[in-house]
């Protein structure tokens, strides 16, 4: 049976396939230890958990506008405006399950065929499968290790042409936890205003930064009115399977972009926005808090990967991944997060779960509890040490 173009060649995402691995290890009675997922380990905010169990009891289980429900299309603007020192206006938001719908439905609502689109290698797997089922053309920047993991600006200016139509950053990133300086988001700005192309900014990980508040492109001159910023409640509030994200665009771009949502998932679910208020407008101290902790577990995992001989990692300034360079092991990635899973019982991402960009590196999640860090650190100096043995 023939399908199109724009699925046939759509792939897994990384983290969810190497998760069904380990759960079959699992399942024959192997002890894994989960680094591959990225999702808090702490559970939702208790306050927002009970505002939204309050919503359902109350009846607000129901359809609702598809754009969101204006009390957190109200909340949102003003509280992602006041962050990244901008002006938001509530018609600019757009509602969605999950921050992939923000991603997604821009994407469709830009990008026509043969149209091309900038994007980090290495980068997160969802950016190449917009861009291909929009039938745009992918273009992959180069992320340098030198840089902190930033566009190699070089390589970005050298990729833009007539038909460049959008850049997607992300940052914090996924998977190497780097943060864009203002100087290279400033000259991405730049060229969108030379060329006229729209700016998709990532910014899931925004409030996960350890060295004060992270930059927003859509803060620059004249970018607000180019730019798509995508956010969500996932990382910040522990939300991963409450599934509520959002978008900041103009509005004419809003609209057309409510329309796809009207006609693919007609609303996201009122008590779970209902929660979302909550987590907006409630003590944001609990934030703080988990953002000291994954920042004691950063520095214990950097410190434990440099330890291992063959093993070099930078300390991440956002999110909660660590991309550690593994190529002086001789071990391909895609081998070594196999045989970590297998031998170790250790589940990591290979670098090339995220782009060809990734070979050299693998990508392991703090977001779990101190023990299970100090395990894995010790299983993967044990398998490394082993395999030196090995092989002479």
């Amino acid at each position: 049976m023939k399908f199109t173009r724009r699925v046939e060649g759509l792939e897994a995402e990384g983290a969810y396939a190497v998760l069904a691995r380990a759960q079959a290890l699992e399942a024959q009675g192997r002890e894994i230890l989960h680094l591959e997922i990225g999702q808090p380990d702490f559970p939702t905010f208790a306050h927002i958990s009970l505002s939204g169990i309050n919503a359902i009891t109350s009846g607000k289980t129901r359809y609702n506008p598809p754009a969101g429900i204006p009390a957190l299309r109200v909340a949102i603007a003003r509280d992602a405006g006041e962050r990244r020192g901008i002006s938001v206006l509530p018609s600019q938001v757009v509602v969605g399950p999950g921050a992939k719908p923000g991603l997604f439905f821009p994407t469709l609502a830009i990008v026509e065929p043969g149209d091309e689109v900038i994007y980090p290698d290495p980068g997160f797997p969802t950016y190449a499968a917009m861009i291909a089922v929009a039938g745009g053309v992918p273009i992959p920047v180069p992320l340098s290790e030198k840089k902190n993991f930033s566009f190699d600006l070089e390589a970005f200016d050298a990729r833009l042409s007539p038909r460049t139509r959008l850049v997607i950053v992300n940052s914090p990133a996924n998977p190497t936890g780097g943060v864009m300086p203002l100087e290279d988001l400033e000259h991405i700005a730049a060229a969108a205003r030379e060329h006229n192309f729209w700016i998709m900014s990532d910014e899931i990980y925004a409030r996960l930064s350890y060295e004060g508040p992270v930059p927003s492109i859509a803060a620059l001159p004249e970018m607000a009115e180019r730019t798509v910023i995508v956010d969500g409640f996932s990382k910040t509030y522990a939300m991963t399977g409450w599934r509520l994200g959002y978008a900041i665009m103009p509005v004419e771009l809003a609209e057309r972009v409510e329309l796809l949502l009207t006609h693919s998932i007609g609303c996201t679910a009122t008590f779970t926005q209902a929660a979302g208020v909550d987590a907006l407008t409630g003590d944001q101290r609990m934030v703080d808090e988990v953002v000291d902790e994954y920042r004691r577990r950063r520095d214990r995992i950097v410190d434990g990967l440099n330890a291992i001989p063959g093993v070099h990692c930078q300390r991440p300034q956002g999110a909660f991944y660590v991309f550690p360079n593994i190529s002086k092991t001789g071990i391909s990635s895609k081998e070594l997060a196999q045989r970590l899973l297998d031998e170790a019982g250790v589940a990591v991402l290979a670098g090339t779960d995220f782009g060809a960009g990734g070979e050299g590196y693998l990508r392991l999640c703090y977001a779990t509890s101190p023990e299970v860090i100090e395990n894995a650190l010790e299983r993967v100096a044990n398998f490394l040490n082993s395999y030196r043995q090995a092989v002479g």
